[in-house]
């Protein structure tokens, strides 16, 4: 019995983190710090992954790469289709099992440290396999971007460009409300069962 209140539980928490994600992402379409919008979706990601495991995290990653396709890949979808469905799929569904994974990991001995690891993973993943994608799939177009722009270097004008105050933002907004979700969601269940 309490193995199925807990499987409803999580399903229900589960689908509210799902309902979050399309939100955030739909809100997130007006916030931009350089060429793309800065994204708040990794906080949900992690605190899914969290409470509801690293299944749940790479579901979640899931719907966030779903979610960044339909709005925000524009650009790269006239360049490359394949490439960017691989990229968007893939970077947010590893930032989420990642996420998950490390939380797992790491809140054996100590969940705080659990959750402020899987909020700098998570964006780390989920940036280093959108580098990863663009170096792959998208290169000479982005020569040509950088040239353009004026960068002698592709790869500073990638980090620049792509990475930048974006991630720096991305990173600190998962650390700062991710952990402090995980703490008061965990508070409340533990002031429950008491």
């Amino acid at each position: 019995m309490e193995k199925k209140k807990f499987n409803t539980k999580a399903i229900v928490g589960l689908g509210l983190m799902t309902a979050l994600i399309v939100v955030l992402q739909g809100l997130a379409l007006g916030i931009r710090f350089s060429v793309f919008n800065i994204t708040l979706c990794l906080v949900p990601i992690v605190v899914g992954a969290a409470l509801y495991g690293w299944k749940s995290g790479a579901w979640l990653g899931f719907v966030f790469g779903v979610m960044v396709l339909a709005t925000d890949a524009g650009a790269f979808l006239a360049v490359n289709i394949p490439g960017t469905i691989v990229t968007c799929i893939l970077k947010g569904t590893l930032a989420g099992l990642c996420a998950g994974a490390v939380y797992r990991l790491i809140s054996k001995k100590n969940k705080i440290a659990a959750v402020i690891t899987a909020g700098v993973v998570s964006p780390v993943v989920n940036t280093g396999v959108f580098l990863l994608g663009c170096v792959l799939f998208f290169m000479d177009t982005i020569k040509e971007w950088a040239a353009g722009a004026g960068f002698e270097s592709v790869g500073t004008y990638m980090v620049t460009a792509f990475v930048g105050l974006n991630f720096v933002v991305e990173l600190a907004i998962n650390l700062v409300l991710s952990s402090a979700i995980v703490a008061i969601i965990e508070y409340g269940v533990k002031s429950v069962k008491e």
